[in-house]
C-alpha cells in the first residue's frame, strides 16, 4: 500500500484583503460621503447670511473702456419753418385753399370781409381829400399875404425916393437963398420919416412871410398825419387778404368758410416740408448740460441718423425742455411731420475708464454699495460712482476689472453682508 502526502501537508493562513475591498470599510465610506457633503454645504450656509437662487439675479463684469455720457429723449419730427397766420381784424372768412394744398409765396389763402374797417378807411380818405383842398387854399392865401406885404414894402421904397428928391431940391433952393432954413429942415424930417416907414415895411414882409409859413406848415403836418392814417388803414385793409409767407403746403385750417372770426384768431398754418427738424423733449435734470452743437443720435423706426442741436427753449414746460436739432446728413427719406422718434443726446466721451453695466443696484442702494461674487458667495462692498450713461456707469472706487457684480436683484439681499447664490 502506497502512503499519500497527508502527513507532509500543513495549513497556510490566507493573506488579508486590501482595505478598500473590505466590506465593512466600504459600507462605512459609503455612509460617510453624504455626511461630508452635507457638512460642506452646512459650512457654506453658516458662512452666508442668506441664500438666493441665481435665476433671480443678473450679473455683469467690471471692465475698462470708453464711457459715452448720454441721455435718452423722445420727440417728434417738425417743420423748421411753419408759420401760423392770424386774423388781423374781425370779420367774415372766405377760404381760398384747402388743407394739404401746395402754395407759393404770396398766394392768396384767406380773405376777411370787414365792413367796419372798410367804412373807416372811406371816412379817413374823405378827410384826407378835405385837408388836401384846405392846404391848397392855405398856400394861395399865404402867397396873397406875401404879395400884400411886398407891395407895402415897394410903396415905402417909392415914398422914400420921393422924399429924398424933395430934400435935394429944397437943399439946392436953400443954398441959392430961395427957401428958408425951416423948409430945409422939414424936407429932412420927411426923408427920415420915409426911411422909418421903409424899415417897418421890410420887417412886416419878413414877419408876414414867417407867419403864413407857420400856418401853411401846420396845415401840411395835419395833412401828412392824415396821409399816414389813411396809409395805415389801407395796409390793414390789404392785410385782410391773407397770403402765404413762404413756399410750402397748407397744414392746418383752423376755421371754416364764411365763419365770423375775431381779431388775432388763428386761421391757417403753412408748412415748409423741404426742411424738417427733430424736436426733442429733454428731462429737466439734463437741461443745464444741453448745449448748442451737441450731437444727437436719432432713431426713426429701424433707421438711425445723426443730428445737431441748433436751438434750446429758454423755458421748462411739464419738467421738459424742448430742443431743436437739424439732421446733419440730410433728412431721411419718408419723413412726416409729427412723426414720433427717439434719440440720445451725447454729452461727452470718457476714454479708458473703469465701468460697469447699469442696473437696479443704482436705485436700490443709491449707488453706494454692490455685491461682488466670490465663488458662490456674494460679498457686499462699498463703491463710489462717477459719470453715467444709458448703458453703463463709471466706477471710481471699490471694484477692479474682471470682477463679477450683481447688478439686478440685490434688493432681495436686504442688508446682508454675505449671500449664497445657488
Amino acid at each position: 500500500m502506497i502512503r499519500d502526502t497527508a502527513a507532509q501537508d500543513r495549513a497556510v493562513p490566507s493573506a488579508a484583503p486590501p482595505l478598500w475591498r473590505r466590506p465593512a470599510l466600504r459600507r462605512a465610506a459609503l455612509l460617510a460621503l453624504p455626511a461630508l457633503a452635507l457638512a460642506w454645504v452646512v459650512a457654506g450656509w453658516l458662512s452666508a447670511e442668506r441664500s438666493i437662487s441665481m435665476d433671480r439675479l443678473r450679473f455683469a463684469e467690471v471692465s475698462r473702456g470708453t464711457l459715452v455720457r448720454d441721455a435718452a429723449v423722445d420727440g417728434r419730427v417738425v417743420a423748421a419753418v411753419s408759420p401760423t397766420l392770424y386774423a388781423p381784424s374781425g370779420g367774415t372768412v372766405s377760404l381760398k385753399v384747402q388743407p394739404g394744398a401746395v402754395v407759393k409765396s404770396g398766394e392768396l389763402l384767406v380773405q376777411i370781409d370787414s365792413p367796419e374797417l372798410a367804412n373807416e378807411l372811406s371816412r379817413e380818405q374823405a378827410t384826407l381829400a378835405s385837408l388836401e383842398a384846405e392846404v391848397g387854399r392855405q398856400r394861395i392865401e399865404a402867397e396873397k399875404q406875401r404879395l400884400l406885404a411886398r407891395r407895402t414894402l415897394d410903396e415905402a421904397d417909392i415914398e422914400l425916393n420921393a422924399r429924398r428928391r424933395d430934400f435935394e431940391r429944397t437943399e439946392r433952393a436953400h443954398r441959392l437963398g430961395a427957401l428958408a432954413q425951416i423948409d430945409l429942415l422939414r424936407a429932412e424930417d420927411a426923408v427920415k420919416s420915409a426911411e422909418i416907414g421903409r424899415q417897418h415895411a421890410n420887417a412886416s414882409v419878413d414877419l408876414e412871410s414867417r407867419s403864413v409859413g407857420f400856418d401853411l406848415a401846420t396845415r401840411e403836418q395835419a395833412l401828412q398825419r392824415q396821409r399816414l392814417a389813411v396809409s395805415e388803414l389801407e395796409r390793414r385793409v390789404d392785410a385782410l387778404n391773407i397770403r402765404a409767407p413762404i413756399d410750402g403746403q397748407v397744414g392746418t385750417v383752423a376755421v371754416v368758410d364764411r365763419a365770423v372770426v375775431i381779431v388775432n384768431a388763428p386761421l391757417v398754418t403753412v408748412v415748409d416740408l423741404s426742411r424738417l427738424q427733430a424736436e426733442l423733449e429733454v428731462p429737466e435734470t439734463y437741461a443745464d448740460e444741453v448745449g448748442l452743437g451737441m450731437t444727437v443720435a436719432v432713431r426713426l423706426g429701424a433707421v438711425e441718423t445723426q443730428a445737431k442741436v441748433v436751438a434750446i427753449s429758454p423755458e421748462v414746460v411739464a419738467n421738459r425742455v424742448r430742443v431743436r436739432a437739424d439732421f446733419e446728413q440730410g433728412q431721411p427719406a419718408g419723413l412726416r411731420q409729427n412723426q414720433r422718434l427717439t434719440g440720445r443726446i451725447l454729452f461727452e466721451e470718457r476714454p479708458d475708464v473703469l465701468m460697469l453695466q447699469r442696473g437696479a443696484f443704482i436705485e436700490n442702494h443709491g449707488g453706494r454699495s454692490v455685491w461682488v461674487m466670490d465663488g458662490d458667495i456674494a460679498v457686499r462692498r462699498s463703491i463710489r460712482l462717477g459719470a453715467s450713461s444709458l448703458a453703463a456707469v463709471e466706477i471710481l472706487e471699490g471694484l477692479q476689472p474682471g470682477e463679477r457684480v450683481v447688478i439686478a436683484g440685490s434688493d432681495l439681499f436686504e442688508e446682508a453682508e454675505r449671500v449664497e447664490v445657488h
